[in-house]
């Protein structure tokens, strides 16, 4: 791809994300409906998903992110429905899916049909993360769509490529592929649990915040790397190392922390908006390359097929949900709450993305004795309307079936209430520390800078609990937003001070950014991210 068109390409998604902020509709929609119409737009570039970019350059960092930001905690809690979901719905799918289609299109063979089922089982880390997000879904749900989606790609690409070589000839039994899968998942984690230690030891012995925000976009790709090369899960790889990076993420200094956050929220922006454009944009070659089968039925086949995944994510959701509970007496008193409208939830948020068509691209054109593979053109099409259809079907109704069912979202009294309590306990212990530290003559300080500190100490105390406090009737705002908002007011006035001496040659440059450093760090000790 040229620079300017991929330039275009990703500068024009951003701005259409940036734009869905600003709309009830979630941004991966806006972006599939953007790229959609501008694939028949006279002049837009053939934007052609190239399978060795997406699955080693896009996914790792994307997986890299979501695990960075999932709670190693909340998924071990949870291991057994993210497992049976991860592992056992993506396998059957393949094969549910896999003859379902074989039965719905004439001609198609079992093996074209299982890599089918394979390219369209995994529901996608991005889309799931992304609209769960976006939702507010109960925290539970969220882990085990999350967690789902970090390990499911995992298996359906072992799948994938199991039923790639029986398609193409080369030969799998059904031995083969359980080996293959044990190497794949044993060695990716393997490699994850072997790397997480020494990339942990040197992000916490690098020195500098700029050499550990480089190390840390480096992370996903050397996990991911070093995993394929020995024929492992890179995707396991990079979701293991990524747990364990974020349960010590406290063991890094704050400067690495700050500009983490920060770097790694402007790059998984860049991705999600560019991936979600780029499957919009890949309708019109799917359809010019339909070849033999016609477009109307090819969509009566699509629709088939979607339906048929809907279908069968429901049939494995329910079951998987309910017979631990009936067979288990342990589940059900550590599950008490479990009832029909989560499983309803986690099988209707089945959406497909970028993963699957990366993996459809993939397929060879020809088979081992040189013929072309069985409708490959199909195959890509098939894939593509299931992530249209489960993006645009399954995500657009979302939402209100979840405002239908009454779901309860976040409980952000009760969090606010947490935070609280953990910041009062956290405040004693610094409070002992301190007078601690100045027992001690070698850290006297003067008495102005002593209350100085005991303020701030206070200040942290106290403004946790005044967000749950009384709400000022003029404004709306709690007394520590009141607080916070003066506070910028006042920064933004020293700012204009500084600016202003510098146009006047009484500072330099070189020293008003000096300045206006210190004052961006106060600014950010003032400012609380109103969607946290």
């Amino acid at each position: 791809m040229e620079a300017l068109p991929l330039v275009g390409l990703i500068a024009v998604s951003a701005a259409v994300a940036g734009a869905a902020r600003r709309t009830p509709v979630p941004a991966p929609l806006l972006l599939v409906a953007a790229g959609l119409a501008a694939s028949y737009v006279p002049g837009v570039p053939d934007y052609h998903l190239d399978p060795h970019i997406v699955l080693p350059l896009v996914l790792p960092p994307l997986l890299h992110l979501a695990a960075l930001d999932s709670s190693y905690l909340d998924l071990r809690a949870n291991v057994r429905p993210i497992a049976l979901l991860s592992v056992g719905y993506v396998l059957f799918a393949t094969v549910a899916v896999g003859c379902l289609a074989y039965l719905l299109v004439p001609d198609l063979p079992l093996a074209t049909a299982l890599v089918l089922g394979a390219v369209i089982a995994p529901p996608d880390a991005v889309a799931a993360t992304a609209i769960a997000r976006r939702l507010g879904l109960p925290g539970r749900i969220t882990t085990i769509l999350q967690g789902e989606s970090l390990v499911n790609d995992a298996t359906a690409i072992t799948a994938f490529k199991v039923a790639l070589a029986a398609a193409i000839g080369a030969g799998s039994s059904w031995g083969d592929g359980l080996a293959e899968f044990a190497l794949a998942s044993v060695g990716g984690v393997g490699v994850g649990l072997a790397l997480m230690v020494p990339i942990h030891w040197l992000r916490t012995h690098l020195k500098e915040a700029l050499l550990q925000n480089i190390l840390s976009l480096l992370i996903p790709f050397i996990a991911y790397a070093a995993a394929e090369q020995v024929h492992a899960s890179g995707v396991l790889a990079v979701v293991v190392v990524a747990l364990y990076l974020g349960h010590h993420a406290y063991q890094v200094d704050f400067a690495t922390r700050l500009q983490e956050e920060a770097v790694w929220k402007m790059v998984a922006f860049v991705l999600e908006s560019t991936v979600f454009a780029l499957i919009g944009l890949q309708l019109a070659i799917v359809v010019g390359e339909l070849g033999d089968y016609g477009v109307g039925e090819s969509l009566w086949y699509a629709a088939g097929v979607f339906l048929a995944v809907v279908v069968v994510r429901f049939v494995w959701v329910y079951p998987a949900t309910f017979l631990p509970r009936m067979l288990s007496r342990r589940i059900r008193e550590r599950e008490p709450d479990t009832n029909w409208t989560a499983p309803l939830i986690v099988g209707w948020a089945g959406m497909r993305g970028v993963v699957s068509l990366a993996i459809a691209f993939s397929i060879p054109l020809t088979v081992s004795d040189g013929a072309d593979f069985p409708a490959r053109n199909l195959v890509l099409f098939l894939t593509f309307t299931t992530v249209i259809g489960t993006l645009v079907v399954q995500g657009l109704t979302l939402p209100p079936l979840i405002r239908a069912l009454k779901i309860p979202g976040r409980d952000l009294q009760a969090e606010t209430l947490a935070e609280a309590q953990a910041q009062s306990q956290a405040s004693a212990a610094a409070e002992r520390r301190l007078e601690e530290l100045l027992a001690d003559e070698r850290n006297r300080l003067p008495e102005p800078l002593e209350q100085r500190l005991r303020a701030v100490l206070e200040r942290r105390r106290n403004s946790v609990w005044e967000r749950l406090g009384s709400v000022n009737e003029a404004t709306g705002e709690s007394a520590d937003d009141t607080y916070r908002r003066l506070a910028r007011e006042m920064i933004a006035a020293e700012r204009d001070v500084f600016v202003d001496l510098r146009n006047r040659r009484v500072i330099d440059d070189e020293m008003l950014r000096k300045l206006l450093r210190r004052l961006d760090l106060e600014e950010a000790a003032a400012y609380r991210e109103e969607t946290a």
